[in-house]
């Protein structure tokens, strides 16, 4: 493929320049994850080598406590999602992420995401890094665990430029789709999302408050809230 040779050549410059960049996670996305959202694993299964190049370019970057916080949050959310993809296929087929066990630790308890040359488990750059350092419920919407139920999988990697936008479009597109959220002037059912994290979305408010901020109709602030069941099984091309 076209994408693909683009890509490789990109991380022959990126590696021998020592770049910090993510024209090869970009490329790989758009290839292989459909405008809404659906991953083409058993693709990129055959094309892992692609994708170790990126994760090879996280090993050997060592995150800057200078790097701008739109920077260093665009460069863990593509660092959690890279690593997502690769454990899916590496234990592929597979019905869903929460099937995964490794030496009685679930997916997310894993340490295997090398970056910097340390090793960190998906939960602590989700709780660690990207929670506590960077304190946006919009987070939650551009990490993902390539499940029916979560927000769409972004088909492009995050840069400082993008995140916000990107971000602001993901969280949008999120609450309004009627397959996760069923939202009425009264009565709100919500994603899990907005349970398991309700302490990240009422910082400045209640759920109500927050998911008036991007319903397209308004809801009353007395709606009452429930959430719905979430579906682990992979969003699947």
């Amino acid at each position: 493929m076209k994408k693909l040779f683009f890509a490789l050549v990109l991380a022959f410059i990126s590696v021998n320049t020592q770049s910090q960049t993510n024209e090869v996670f970009d490329a790989l996305l758009k290839t292989y994850v459909t405008p809404n959202g659906k991953l083409d694993y058993k693709g990129l299964r055959k094309n892992k080598a692609v994708l170790d190049i990126y994760l090879n370019q996280l090993e050997e970057t060592i995150p800057s406590k200078k790097w701008s916080s739109k920077k260093a949050k665009a460069f863990w959310m593509n660092a959690y999602n890279a690593y997502t993809i690769k454990l899916i296929i590496d234990s592929y087929p597979l019905k869903k992420l929460t099937d995964i066990k490794i030496k009685g630790k679930s997916a997310w308890k894993i340490p295997f995401a090398k970056v910097g040359r340390k090793t960190y488990s998906l939960d602590y750059i989700e709780h660690k890094i990207l929670r506590r350092w960077h304190d946006d419920p919009r987070i939650h919407v551009g990490i993902n665990a390539g499940s029916v139920s979560g927000p769409r999988f972004p088909n492009y990697a995050f840069t400082a430029k993008n995140i916000n936008d990107k971000l602001e479009s993901l969280m949008s597109e999120f609450v309004n789709d009627p397959t996760k959220n069923k939202i009425t002037l009264t009565k709100l059912e919500l994603s899990k999302i907005f349970e398991w994290y309700e302490e990240d979305f009422i910082a400045n408010g209640s759920l109500v408050d927050y998911i008036n901020i991007y319903a397209n109709s308004k809801i009353n602030d007395n709606a009452s809230v429930s959430f719905l069941k979430y579906d682990w099984s992979l969003n699947e091309k």
